[in-house]
């Protein structure tokens, strides 16, 4: 457990439904300028995909335990964490058991405070940048629950708006319900062609 002495760290959320929009270069290069600036940065990787996690060159057959197992209680954050090849960059690896989380958790008592539990422990670094997988799930709401602030990668289409709206009261309803201090840091245009109308009306109505 944290006591007052312990600096909590900043713990973030690249989120947003959709798939494809960039959200996992988003968390990888976020925490690789963090870390490149000085401060200590863990990316937990909560896609069952686990871009993140092979993006960073972690092997899966070296993983000896993952964010499945911290959301279980089987594990702490001290014993899964890996090294990155990039220095002062930490990662919480992905399993592909988490595309079976929404079913397990359903019975589970406390089954969307299951990450934040897991954040409980002193954990020895500046920021926390969590991947999260692109659906509105049991698992992406333990996310929110557990983070300070939420950035959403939002891909200039046509579409992009319509999903934007339900994200947001998605956010609306975990402030209200479950993390009062939630906040949006900001969406972060993302694949935009400067040279489509398309993109360029995204972007003003997104702004």
């Amino acid at each position: 457990m944290l006591t007052h002495q312990q600096k909590r760290p900043r713990i973030l959320a690249v989120a947003n439904q959709k798939g494809g929009v960039g959200k996992t270069t988003t968390a990888v290069n976020l925490a690789t300028a963090l870390a490149a600036v000085g401060q200590r940065v863990l990316l937990v990787d909560l896609d069952p995909q686990g871009n993140a996690t092979t993006g960073l060159g972690i092997k899966r057959a070296d993983i000896m335990a993952s964010t499945y197992d911290l959301l279980f209680g089987e594990t702490f954050v001290s014993e899964a964490v890996m090294s990155t090849v990039i220095p002062g960059l930490d990662i919480l690896p992905s399993s592909v058991d988490l595309a079976s989380v929404d079913l397990e958790l359903a019975v589970e008592e406390r089954r969307e405070y299951r990450l934040k539990d897991g954040f409980e422990q002193a954990l020895h670094y500046d920021y926390i940048i969590c991947d999260c997988p692109p659906a509105l799930s049991l698992l992406t709401l333990n996310v929110f629950v557990a983070v300070d602030a939420v950035i959403v990668p939002l891909q200039c289409e046509f579409y992009a708006l319509e999903g934007l709206s339900h994200l947001m009261k998605t956010i609306d309803r975990v402030r209200a319900t479950y993390n009062p201090h939630l906040a949006v840091h900001g969406i972060l245009l993302t694949m935009v062609d400067p040279r489509s109308k398309l993109s360029a009306q995204v972007s003003d109505d997104v702004r």
